[in-house]
């Protein structure tokens, strides 16, 4: 089975992309690049990202596409406008048909790095090794392919254990979900 994804990760200033084929045990680099905004006003700036997707989506037609959840920031505005930029980008994909994934920055980093707190450098390494690239991806580019790349691995473990039993996964949507989690406000000890 192959699948092309889009993975976003996305930003008022500057929206990584990148777009990767997953098939079977194989990642295969498609492209990737940087959204440049400017510095207009931020309508203008969220136009641009909603243009851009949508000619991305349109140029490399991916099947799926997973982006990065907003991380709350110590500055409220910044944490605004990243979650307008990436209101626009869901936008898009949701426009284009595309069923779209979420991702934490932590299960992101885990699924590529292997560890949920690893720093840019070792993302941008890790993407590099993984797709077999001759050189290293811009930061927002490698996060982007980054997204892309732990939602080809997700995927592909959900379609052998079952949609019931789906790992490392946004729980906002409930496609992606797993029954098997369990808040530990709701354990009660075994009857002696």
């Amino acid at each position: 089975m192959s699948q092309i994804v889009l993975g976003i990760d996305p930003g008022s200033r500057k929206t990584g992309y990148g777009v990767v084929q997953v098939v079977n045990n194989e990642l295969i680099y498609l492209g990737s690049g940087c959204i440049m905004t400017g510095s207009e006003a931020l309508h203008k700036r969220l136009l641009v990202i909603l243009d851009a997707v949508t000619n991305i989506i349109e140029q490399f037609a991916p099947t799926e596409m997973a982006i990065e959840e907003t991380f709350l920031s110590q500055n409220a505005q910044a944490t605004i406008k990243l979650s307008e930029a990436r209101a626009v980008a869901l936008v898009a994909g949701a426009k284009a048909g595309l069923e779209v994934y979420e991702y934490t920055p932590m299960q992101i980093k885990q699924a590529v790095v292997g560890y949920g707190a690893a720093e840019k450098s070792q993302v941008q390494y890790m993407v590099k090794t993984l797709l077999k690239l001759n050189g290293t991806p811009q930061a927002d580019a490698a996060d982007a392919l980054a997204c892309a790349i732990c939602h080809g691995f997700t995927s592909k473990v959900t379609r052998l254990l079952g949609p019931n039993h789906t790992i490392a996964t946004s729980s906002r949507g409930a496609k992606v979900s797993s029954h098997s989690r369990k808040s530990w406000r709701s354990y009660t000890p075994p009857s002696a």
